[in-house]
């Protein structure tokens, strides 16, 4: 659920409102989106989308866990954010300290998340081993 409203948020923010979201993501004061120059509302109105059809995919796992939803959801996560983190890292020079922070925090949170996820489904899926009967003679 968590992972859901971590996209569904922007994502909705970005498509009903995208101007708005380019120059006032995540907070107005901060405003991380306007440091990359043009504002493209096509761009910005289609990442919206994307992130609200990510959303739908998280959330049909959340509400319905079947272990090839939720890994499918995951590794849909993944395809996404690690990309927008590895960029990030890339920029981080056009931010200050606690932008920086704000931008690691954010998009590490969600590749965790997911991670977790992968490591938790692959565990319960592994076959219990049986208890071996001490005999006491």
């Amino acid at each position: 659920m968590l992972l859901s409203l971590g996209q569904g948020v922007p994502g909705a923010w970005a498509l009903f409102a995208p101007r708005f979201f380019y120059d006032g993501f995540p907070l107005p004061a901060l405003a991380w989106v306007t440091k990359f120059p043009p504002y493209n509302e096509h761009l910005v109105r289609d990442l919206g989308a994307l992130s609200l059809g990510l959303t739908t995919v998280l959330l049909m796992a959340a509400v319905s866990p079947e272990r090839r939803l939720v890994r499918a959801a995951a590794f849909g996560c993944l395809a996404f954010t690690v990309p927008h983190l590895i960029f990030h890292a890339a920029h981080l020079g056009r931010f200050d300290t606690v932008d920086v922070v704000g931008q690691l925090i954010s998009q590490v949170a969600p590749i965790a998340v997911s991670g977790m996820l992968l490591v938790l489904i692959r565990r319960s899926n592994r076959p219990s081993t049986p208890k071996r009967a001490h005999n006491k003679e």
